[in-house]
């Protein structure tokens, strides 16, 4: 078979193998999308449509309802586990076969296998998700084509073991600089230094208590905490700058600009020069209550689960479209050197979709 060809009648397994097998870290995902999109081209009862690196396929039935099925195509940078591997015990090994590689598999089985659903279809296969928002392909395919977004309720099949996860939980990162007076360190109280000054923002990191609300009995667990810290000169040389970034996770019952306001609040009187907003985007809430989403819960069954990290379940929010969770990796092992999935889950998680959506 050639490099470029997907073949969708394997088993959602050995498919999640060959997709692991085309490298694809964020930012170099066109040969998966040349593929993903040749692929669903030859199925006569989809439409296909790119935009960029984005694949968006539909059915046109004209059934009452639509429903989305959405995977991002791209993975964090490879850590010495490509090609993938199968083990004994079951277990596929590699980049990307959590998150969410085996998701996208699951994708692409229901689009060659369902040909005629009980409800329409749009299958998303989007670039640049696990990178900065402003670069997330399915908020490019929302900007210039919001039409191919549209329905009724989306699924993500991002990794949740097998669970339906309501929501997500929004995302900021700042940037706080301390700046100081360089000087040589051997005469150094004629400067002030930046990396000392930033004791107390790392004080307030460390006495941090964060919420732990319930919402539609959904229990989210916010955190605050640095992520990076930049600072020194030389060896010999009082710092003049230091920064320290941070990121706050926090429950989707906060606006973007509550989230905000909170950091402030949290810093406040930490003599900070400069406050940068570095990344953001909101959460969403649960919505398990919408009548779509009852309905897909009772078909793949289980107790739901919150949405610990950003996903664009957030995104379908944002354009109102009421969206889950629901996919076969293990979130845990997501960006792990040793990141592996159950085959066993994949060929679940597609049996439970082709039953709620041939029933």
């Amino acid at each position: 078979m050639p490099h470029s060809a997907l073949d969708l009648q394997q088993d959602a397994a050995r498919l999640t193998a060959r997709l692991v097998d085309f490298p694809s870290e964020s930012g170099n995902e066109k040969a998966l999308a040349d593929a993903v999109q040749e692929a669903l081209s030859r199925l006569p009862h989809l439409s296909v449509d790119r935009y960029g690196n984005n694949v968006v396929a539909r059915t046109d039935l004209g059934r009452a309802e639509r429903v989305i099925l959405a995977g991002h195509i791209d993975t964090v940078p490879i850590a010495e586990n490509v090609p993938s591997r199968l083990d004994e015990d079951g277990l596929l090994w590699g980049c990307g076969t959590s998150d969410m590689k085996a998701g996208v598999a699951v994708q692409l089985r229901i689009a060659a296998t369902v040909p005629e659903p009980n409800r329409d279809l749009t299958f998303v296969f989007y670039d640049n998700e696990e990178v900065a928002a402003h670069l997330n392909g399915l908020g490019h395919v929302a900007a210039a084509h919001p039409d191919w977004l549209a329905g009724d309720f989306a699924v993500l099949l991002e990794p949740s073991q097998g669970q339906v996860e309501g929501g997500c939980q929004g995302t900021l990162r700042v940037r706080l600089s301390m700046r100081g007076i360089r000087a040589h360190s051997a005469r150094g109280w004629m400067g002030a230094n930046a990396i000392h000054a930033a004791g107390p923002v790392l004080e307030r990191l460390a006495g941090y208590r964060p919420r732990r609300p319930v919402i539609d009995g959904l229990e989210y667990r916010e955190g605050l905490n640095a992520v990076g810290i930049e600072g020194g000169v030389a060896g010999n040389v009082i710092p003049d700058l230091c920064t320290v970034t941070v990121n706050f996770r926090y429950a989707p019952d906060r606006s973007e600009q509550e989230a905000l306001e909170h950091v402030r609040e949290v810093f406040a009187g930490c003599d900070i020069e400069e406050f940068e907003v570095d990344d953001s985007s909101p959460g969403a809430l649960p919505g398990l209550s919408h009548p779509a989403a009852r309905a897909f819960l009772a078909a793949v069954g289980g107790e739901p689960q919150p949405k610990y990290g950003w996903t664009d379940v957030s995104r379908f929010s944002a354009l109102g479209v009421p969206a889950v969770n629901y996919g076969p990796g293990d979130p845990n092992l997501a960006h792990k050197r040793d990141e592996r999935v159950e085959t066993a889950l994949i060929t679940r998680c597609e049996e439970r979709l082709r039953s709620w959506l041939t029933a």
